[in-house]
């Protein structure tokens, strides 16, 4: 089984091809950072043009990097949300139509749900496993029971984990992205010589909150003498940020464990999946975290935990195989919460 995967829901346009096997035929990705760097950020607007010019020549390219024609698919398989919308549209509607000339099943992936299900297609992860997902738009703690059945124990109740390191980054002068240029102007910086903020730490649940930690830091900012900070500067805060944000999720992986130990038992997968786990240093603490909890940590490849066509691919292959297809009507959504799609597979497994 072979499956055509794309992904256009923010500032990369995707596309790959993976088989039932967990082999990636191709996998390809056109990042638009250059055309986003000047604002310190994605603007929609742009995303979704460059999708458009450039997403049939990146498919094409792909399909050839395989080895295949479309009559040689088994699926079709396109983020449909959530996410900027114009660009989710953009990929929604290229799949749609290359499914309905080929006549291949369609299968409207969640994006959440690629990022979810990314480490099955590294390594074997047997249902059920506990998710940290952080990337640029989320930052929730999931329990992944099976293929579109998710329980979400907690969310960020502000900023999300990637965002809150663009804003970082912004403020310390470092350039955009944030997650890549906090973390390299870290790796030489002293984590102990500003006092930031842990919010959340040591409160029940599995939330998060981000938006105390970027204040303080612009706060520090602000009794700097030089703006933006000095090199050295910088480099400690971002040492410190980064340091905080390990302790963050440490402390609520902590409380996540606990509920996920007391409704499955002992031992367990902790998967880590998005943007943000690409970060070595957080890696590194939460591989730590989750040994002393008893759990053993899943991370996929740093090319597979940004935004890829290969996730989408692999989403679409775990889902057609258990009969989780859809029309030529699915819709684009902006938001789509994981919960959303335990309706479908219960039908289907019903």
């Amino acid at each position: 089984m072979r499956v055509l995967g794309i992904e256009t829901s923010c500032d990369e346009t995707a596309a790959a091809v993976v088989d039932d096997g967990g082999h990636i035929l191709a996998d390809l990705v056109r990042t638009q950072l250059d055309e986003h760097a000047a604002y310190g950020g994605v603007v929609p607007e742009i995303a979704a043009r460059s999708h458009v010019d450039h997403l049939d020549r990146v498919i094409a390219a792909a399909l050839e990097q395989a080895g295949i024609g479309f009559a040689e698919l088994d699926g079709v398989a396109a983020t449909a949300g959530p996410g900027l919308i114009g660009g989710v549209m953009v990929g929604l509607m290229t799949g749609k139509a290359i499914a309905s000339v080929h006549a291949k099943p369609l299968i409207a992936v969640n994006h959440l749900e690629a990022h979810a299900l990314s480490a099955r297609l590294v390594e074997t992860v047997d249902f059920p496993y506990l998710l940290l997902l952080v990337s640029g738009g989320h930052c929730q703690l999931v329990v992944v029971e099976g293929v579109g059945r998710y329980r979400r124990l907690g969310t960020t109740i502000d900023d999300a984990l990637g965002e809150a390191f663009d804003k970082a980054a912004r403020m310390l002068g470092l350039g955009y992205p944030g997650g890549p240029a906090v973390e390299a102007a870290a790796a030489a910086g002293d984590p102990e010589r500003f006092a930031l903020p842990r919010p959340m730490r040591g409160r029940k649940g599995c939330d998060f909150s981000f938006s105390g930690l970027k204040t303080a830091l612009r706060r520090v900012c602000e009794t700097l003498a030089d703006s933006p900070p000095s090199a050295r500067d910088a480099a400690d805060l971002s040492a410190g940020f980064q340091a905080a944000v390990g302790d963050i999720l440490e402390d609520r992986l902590r409380n996540a464990a606990a509920q996920f130990h007391a409704a499955h038992g002992d031992g367990g997968t902790l998967v880590v999946a998005g943007g943000v786990a690409a970060n070595r240093y957080l890696r590194d603490r939460l591989g730590t975290a989750a040994r002393t909890l008893g759990l053993t940590l899943v991370a996929p490849p740093a090319a597979l935990c940004t935004d890829n066509g290969a996730m989408v691919a692999w989403a679409g292959i775990e889902r057609l195989q258990l009969g989780l297809t859809d029309s030529l009507d699915a819709r684009a959504r902006p938001r789509w919460p994981l919960e959303d799609l335990r309706e479908q597979a219960m039908a289907v497994s019903a």
